[in-house]
């Protein structure tokens, strides 16, 4: 019991930790503060974490995580209810499905699945927002946001990763 004190490592924290960062993602993407003066998008900070999560330790991010992950994103950025919250769980269905074919990228590869998994996350959004409305939106708006999130995906899976090695571990304790 003692070997296990020290950051609780695959235990209670280890359990948290994933929907904890999706959550946080939510919060710090919907903070009302602009880097660049509302020209560029905010990224889609809790599809980071949902992705990782969902691809690494899918015992830690069930879908039921990722549909409240979702629907908090929908509360927070004001749009219709629902569409997050769908489209992370057709993300999280992609992911689970080919879970194979995305572990094995690294590099350059792995950022491009990051991005076939927004791509897919952001069409489902594209068409739900489509339906809703009975109009199409601005496409040129849902790729700028689809490039801004793979680019911040660089240095949040750098993150994530490093979470992981932390505080989570490669295998969920018995405790």
């Amino acid at each position: 019991m003692v070997e296990r004190s020290g950051v609780l490592a695959g235990g209670v924290m280890g359990a948290v930790v994933p929907v904890f960062l999706g959550v946080l993602g939510v919060l710090v993407a919907n903070l009302p503060v602009s880097v660049f003066g509302g020209l560029v998008p905010s990224p889609l900070l809790a599809l980071m974490p949902v992705y990782f999560w969902t691809l690494v330790r899918p015992d830690l991010m069930p879908p039921v995580a990722v549909f409240g992950i979702g629907v908090l994103e929908d509360l927070l950025s004001g749009g219709p209810p629902g569409i997050w919250a769908a489209s992370f769980v057709v993300c999280y269905a992609l992911i689970d499905r080919e879970r194979d074919t995305f572990a094995g990228l690294s590099g350059v590869g792995a950022v491009l699945g990051f991005a076939a998994a927004m791509s897919a996350t952001a069409a489902t959004a594209y068409a739900i927002v489509s339906v809703y409305y009975w109009r199409f939106p601005p496409f040129a708006l849902l790729l700028v946001e689809i490039a801004v999130t793979v680019l911040w995906y660089i240095p949040g899976a750098a993150f994530l990763n490093w979470v992981h090695r932390r505080f989570v571990g490669a295998a969920r304790s018995e405790f």
